[in-house]
Order: structure tokens, then C-alpha cells, then sequence
């Protein structure tokens, strides 16, 4: 059975990040962003989902204003796929934002204009979530890596 938990241990959450998103190349390919994303949850809201003593995914909650808050980072280990637990931690950002009173929660992907199967399973999952694509930024990451930047109201 899997279990979600909120971890509080910044070391923990930095552990747990760089684990799952070195076991996910098609997704996290980048030495950099990995290392800054395990850097990054250190002081962000991380919500991890457990297989027994395991960690098998998590998500990272950033505040940006006081209206919205991201889906910074997010992985799930690929023998995990396909088994409600992205849906339990969208729920879990989603329930941050309102009792925090954040009407918004956003996240950035790949954009379509870039071909990726891994990444058009991600679109697909934030759609089926609620998220609408709201814009493309082009060159937010890099000219190879054009962000597609979605949306949802939590109310």
C-alpha cells in the first residue's frame, strides 16, 4: 500500500529528489537541473509517496505570490506509473493551495512543440488533472526545451 507523507527534514528532501529524478533519464537527463532541484526542496513544502521504507515519487510545492503556487518539481519511479499516486500528490498541492489560501496552482512542462513521449504522458497527466495550457515561453529553459506553462484553480 502506498502511503503519503509530508517531509519536513530538508536533508530527507533533498535525498529523496535526487534519488527518484537520477531513476527518471527520459525526464531528468540534466546533471544541473538535478542538482539544483535537490537543492531547491530543501526549503520548499515536499510531499513523498512510500512503498513500505521506500520512496517512489514525490512533489515539491513553491509559493510565488500570494495568489499561486507551482508544482516545482515532481517524479514518480517508472515501475510506479499508471497507479493514482501523481493524481494523491496533485491532491496534496491542491490541498496546500486552499488551506493556505492560494487560489492557483501552475506548472511548467515540455512544450508539444518538442517532440518527447515521456513528456506527451506528462501533458497528458496534468490535463487529465485540471491544468490548462495557459502559454509557451520558448526560450524560458533553452531553445530545445520550450516550457508550456499550465494552470488550475484549486476553488
Amino acid at each position: 500500500m502506498i502511503e503519503i507523507r509530508e517531509i519536513s527534514d530538508s536533508d530527507e528532501k533533498s535525498r529523496i529528489c535526487d534519488y527518484i529524478l537520477r531513476a527518471l533519464p527520459s525526464w531528468f537527463g540534466n546533471e544541473a537541473a538535478i542538482v539544483g532541484y535537490a537543492e531547491k526542496v530543501r526549503t520548499l513544502p515536499l510531499y513523498a509517496a512510500y512503498d513500505g521504507d521506500n520512496a517512489v515519487g514525490f512533489v515539491a510545492v513553491k509559493v510565488h505570490s500570494p495568489f499561486a503556487a507551482e508544482v516545482c518539481v515532481m517524479g514518480i519511479l517508472r515501475d510506479y506509473h499508471r497507479r493514482g499516486i501523481g493524481t494523491e500528490l496533485i491532491r496534496r498541492c491542491e490541498k496546500y493551495c486552499v488551506d493556505n489560501k492560494l487560489e492557483y496552482l501552475t506548472v511548467k512542462t515540455l512544450d508539444e512543440s518538442r517532440e518527447s513521449a515521456s513528456y506527451e504522458n506528462t501533458r497528458h497527466f496534468y490535463r487529465a488533472a485540471g491544468f490548462k495550457p495557459l502559454e509557451v515561453f520558448p526560450l524560458f529553459w533553452d531553445e530545445d526545451n520550450p516550457c508550456l506553462f499550465m494552470i488550475k484553480n484549486v476553488y
